[in-house]
């Protein structure tokens, strides 16, 4: 049945029971978990791995960054095959791909340092195909009134697969040895795709079970027409200026969220000597306040668009208070003298870029509800140069100054310009 044809009807109530797009929801974001997972073992594991390789710091961060050299060439091509052909097939094509590169690292690293780079980068190309394909599957299965709930969910899934990779992979690393750690997490991505292709459905007009007053209420409460794009306003997407809003937030946000994410652990250890054993809990802290800030961001934005607040009002006041919160406690974090006040600090500047979770990472739903896949793809190509270029540079920083301060005052001024950017230009209404 046509969206046309179904957006007519008038939604009765739900019957009572689990709706099929909780469902949905929820795989989605397990997918992003499983995601985070699979990229962030690496930064407990690289420890071990580069002692037994003999990598100096140099090394450390091109092995941290490799991922992003695959993760980069494929978001457009994602968002675009999610919104031409459907984001179900889309999504588990890049968890079987990334989830296979998982498992092979440990013996990739066995033959040579390049062969670990490229194996990383084929986990890279994998997952860059996970947040325009989840967009684009959102834009279909969810309703504009849980909209920011959904999109908060499916982003603090980054949090949560973070906070399980700091807490099991020193225990992991500790009784089976760093290798085991990708072996685990790799084959965790086949128990998701069996259950993905039972459950999901690339909108909700194609999936097996949905009742029929479930659907008339996704069809009343979504955006008029995101049936799968023929083709790509290319041009009215480039000049708009909310898009491009969008892309420069995403943009600074990453910048200090993927140095956090990679090298929080060696910098807790190398600069204030915290043991392997220690190092999972103090790593997880950040993330937890994370995930809680990311879900909650979500409820808050959309009870303020409940209330009658304009949707443009909500997303410029959280990305605004994100970036400010996230770029405070990294001004004092160098002055610091101790792990726990470090953690801190940085769990404080963590947890307010996650309010952008209601703000920034929900935006391209507003913005252009068809083509949401492509927007995220078109973000998340340009929230991925972060990737390359600040965790490695973060690692030349290291290795000629001996410190991590460098890191964190261009992270501060990153945020500070992503500030004005998306207040001078974002909107929450549709553009395209």
């Amino acid at each position: 049945m046509a969206d046309s044809q179904v957006s007519i009807a008038i939604a009765p109530a739900e019957a009572v029971g689990w709706p099929r797009r909780y469902t949905v929801v929820l795989m989605f974001a397990l997918a992003t978990a499983l995601c985070y997972i699979d990229r962030t073992n690496i930064a407990i594991a690289i420890i071990p791995l580069a002692r037994d390789h003999g990598y100096g710091p140099a090394q450390t961060g091109l092995v941290l960054s490799s991922f992003f050299w695959g993760y980069l060439w494929l978001q457009m091509v994602g968002g675009w095959m999610a919104d031409r052909f459907g984001g179900k097939r889309v999504l588990a094509a890049g968890v079987a791909l990334w989830s296979i590169a998982t498992f092979l690292t440990p013996l990739a690293a066995s033959w040579s340092f390049g062969a670990l780079l490229a194996m990383r980068a084929m986990l890279g190309a994998g997952e860059a195909v996970n947040f325009p394909a989840v967009h684009s599957i959102a834009a279909r299965w969810t309703i504009a009134s849980e909209r920011a709930r959904a999109i908060s969910l499916h982003f603090s899934g980054v949090a949560f697969g973070t906070i399980i990779a700091m807490l099991i992979s020193p225990i992991i690393i500790l009784q089976f040895g760093w290798p085991a750690v990708f072996y685990l997490s790799g084959a965790l991505g086949i128990v998701w795709l069996v259950a993905w292709q039972i459950k999901a459905a690339d909108g909700p007009e194609r999936c097996r079970g949905m009742t029929a007053a479930e659907l008339a209420t996704i069809a009343a409460g979504r955006a008029a027409q995101t049936t799968l794009a023929d083709s790509i306003p290319w041009r009215a997407i480039l000049r708009e200026k909310a898009v491009w809003a969008i892309v420069i937030a995403h943009l600074c946000n990453n910048f200090g969220f993927y140095i956090i994410l990679l090298w929080l652990p060696s910098y807790l250890k190398g600069t204030f000597g915290v043991t392997m054993a220690r190092l999972g809990m103090f790593s997880v802290v950040p993330w937890i306040a994370a995930f809680i800030m990311q879900n909650l961001s979500g409820w808050f934005a959309d009870r303020l668009h409940r209330r009658g607040v304009p949707l443009t009002t909500v997303r410029k006041s959280m990305q605004a208070t994100a970036f400010a919160i996230g770029a405070a406690p990294l001004i004092v974090l160098p002055a610091i003298h101790s792990p726990q006040a470090a953690v801190a600090l940085i769990t404080l500047s963590l947890a307010g870029t996650a309010i952008g979770s209601g703000a920034f990472a929900v935006n391209h739903l507003d913005v252009a509800p068809r083509y949401a896949g492509i927007l995220m793809g078109l973000s998340n190509t340009a929230a991925t140069l972060p990737g390359i270029v600040s965790v490695a540079a973060t690692g030349f920083i290291l290795q000629k100054t001996g410190s991590f301060n460098g890191a964190f005052y261009m992270t501060v001024a990153i945020y500070l310009v992503g500030m004005v950017c998306y207040l001078a230009m974002a909107s929450g209404e549709r553009k395209i």
